[in-house]
């Protein structure tokens, strides 16, 4: 558990490519056997540590991520060379799509947040709204709730809820934990070419791309699965939480 565009890119020198093709060839026969191609090749399993994608995922929850979902490059494929580069069988992800990936920053951590911006996409912040090619994003009040954990404060006090609906349709519930919080007021950012730009639902909480310093753009190549379904939850007692269980929005 844990918590290559079209083919592999053409490098400097073209033995690397030989022996990362060859590397492949050789896993085959491994990876085709049911335990090994459930785990490495289709759905890899992890576990939720943080609550900065609450209410959507909560800590204890345990999720399936489709790793054939965005293709297969270094950080999806097991015992992949580090010279690997790029994503065979290559897709982007979707407008609220909700990923595994590794930063730019530091690509020794699993992190899984919600895609709101592609490719040439300008986003920002405002009093706490998406705005999204200069245009802001509809949402829709909900029903305050108890915020418990998911504010890093006052477990009695209530949270602002939010239903946020991207473009295409995609829709989900935000927290608000704070009316002016660090990262409501943004510049604009500008995803590049080859890139995408994450948030958490828990925005009050989550350390995300607007965070350019420490987290920033996320390359596609660093893209590990899509995250389809809670198929196990404990709540902070450890007791199953069963009406967590199934699929992911």
């Amino acid at each position: 558990m844990t918590s290559l565009s079209e083919t592999i890119r053409p490098s400097r020198a073209q033995a690397r490519d030989w022996k990362a093709i060859v590397i492949l060839i050789l896993l085959v026969p491994v990876l085709w056997s049911p335990l090994i191609l459930f785990r490495f090749v289709l759905y890899q399993p992890f576990s939720i540590p943080s609550g900065s994608m609450a209410p959507t995922l909560m800590v204890g929850d345990y999720v399936f991520a489709a790793k054939y979902a965005y293709g297969y490059g270094r950080y999806s494929i097991p015992f992949a060379p580090s010279f690997i580069s790029g994503r065979v069988l290559a897709a982007d992800p979707a407008y609220g799509d909700i990923v595994v990936f590794r930063t730019a920053k530091d690509n020794s951590v699993d992190y899984v947040k919600r895609v709101v911006g592609l490719p040439g996409d300008r986003i920002q912040m405002r009093q706490g709204q998406l705005i999204l090619n200069d245009r802001p994003v509809t949402r829709v009040a909900l029903e305050t709730k108890p915020a418990g954990s998911t504010c890093g404060g006052d477990e009695d006090a209530k949270v602002k809820r939010w239903r946020e609906t991207l473009p295409n349709g995609a829709s989900y519930v935000t927290n608000d934990c704070d009316d002016n919080g660090y990262l409501d007021n943004t510049s604009v950012f500008t995803v590049p070419p080859g890139h995408f730009f994450v948030l958490g639902d828990n925005r009050d909480n989550s350390t995300d791309s607007r965070m350019m310093s420490t987290f920033g753009f996320v390359p596609m190549d660093n893209l590990i699965g899509k995250v389809t379904r809670i198929f196990w939850s404990l709540d902070e007692d450890g007791e199953p939480h069963m009406e967590r269980l199934g699929k992911v929005r």
